[in-house]
């Protein structure tokens, strides 16, 4: 029994924290609390591009400083890209030219003098309220959509060489076997970028796109001269078979990482490059650039002078952003990008495993 004559010790008073503090702190220091900066949830909503060419803004010009081969650096975004025309929010462009799912993916590989592109995610994320995450990758890997159209051109240019539908179409298959635990292993780690920011899958959408089918068999006799060297069926078999299979490989992913899914593959029909006049087609022809020459180094075999040719135009982003605008406020988990007589692009919800 104490002695109430003896004062007692100056003990420190037990620390009352509320159990609703206890439980965030506890959330936060495992990470899966709210966002690290909790000033950005009302902050105005950001809509983020990740992927290769197609995502950058390769072929819509007036490239932004820095990414024209300054320093080695040949991402070519422009301002032009589908991301800063989507009426979803402001766009940040983190896609670069040539970029494939490693430089995608978290880790340590650099393209064109840049570092992971989920990991920068990751970095946005914290500042802005990211509510879009667009994904565009896989064309450089296996599929290797620059040398399948090296393939198309040598066959028409050497009559020696069989059509690339010969020479690759066997092995097709078996390229997008290849590519698509690599395009899964790219989404699940921009899901972990964004959950090591602090967000829950509900906090945002993840649209995972596929590609656009660059040209068509429906040209004129003298195609070739007007910027597309290649033959009617190889083009054929591009439209037909090679983009609707590849679409078909990324359409899977989207299913098993919970991503939505938008296919890419009419979005040009009857607007691919030398279907029509230059000012209407939505897909470059083979393109020269010149500036390649002074602003960088030509790189290998030259490809620098050639690297806009068979992207999408300004135009064709404009119609890439409306219809992916349109797509995110839907309730379709997939869709199909559809030319419509009004001149413009609108999604068309799809069945699984199918392309458009």
């Amino acid at each position: 029994m104490l002695n109430p004559l003896v004062p007692r010790p100056l003990l420190p008073r037990p620390l009352r924290i509320p159990l609703l503090v206890l439980g965030a702190l506890a959330l936060g220091a495992l990470g899966l609390g709210g966002r690290a900066h909790a000033d950005v949830r009302d902050g105005p909503p950001v809509v983020v591009a990740l992927g290769d060419s197609a995502a950058s803004g390769e072929g819509a010009g007036d490239y932004e400083p820095g990414t024209r081969g300054e320093g080695g650096d040949w991402c070519h975004r422009s301002p032009a890209a589908y991301v800063h025309r989507t009426t979803l929010g402001s766009g940040v462009d983190l896609a670069c030219s040539g970029a494939g799912t490693a430089h995608v993916a978290l880790g340590a590989a650099v393209h064109h003098t840049e570092g992971s592109q989920a990991a920068r995610l990751a970095e946005v994320a914290r500042r802005h309220r990211v509510t879009t995450v667009t994904v565009q990758v896989g064309a450089n890997d296996d599929p290797d959509l620059s040398g399948t159209a090296v393939a198309c051109i040598r066959a028409f240019l050497d009559p020696r060489e069989p059509g690339c539908r010969h020479s690759l179409g066997p092995g097709w298959a078996g390229r997008l076997a290849a590519v698509a635990p690599r395009i899964e292993g790219a989404v699940r780690d921009v899901r972990g970028a964004m959950g090591s920011a602090g967000y829950t899958e509900a906090d945002y959408t993840l649209v995972l796109l596929s590609y656009a089918a660059p040209g068509s068999e429906a040209m004129p006799a003298w195609h070739a001269v007007q910027g597309c060297p290649y033959s009617r069926p190889d083009a054929g078999w591009i439209r037909t078979e090679a983009f609707p299979r590849l679409t078909e490989t990324i359409g899977a992913v989207a299913e098993r990482t919970g991503a939505r899914f938008l296919d890419l593959t009419r979005l040009a029909e009857g607007r691919e490059a030398c279907t029509g006049t230059l000012r209407d087609e939505w897909q470059r022809r083979l393109t020269v650039d010149p500036r390649s020459l002074v602003q960088g180094t030509l790189g290998a075999a030259g490809m620098r002078l050639f690297q806009e040719s068979f992207h999408p135009t300004a135009a064709g982003h404009g119609a890439i952003a409306g219809c992916l605008s349109e797509f995110v406020r839907s309730a379709a988990p997939r869709a199909a990008c559809l030319p419509a007589r009004d001149g413009l692009a609108h999604p068309v919800p799809t069945p699984r495993g199918v392309a458009a």
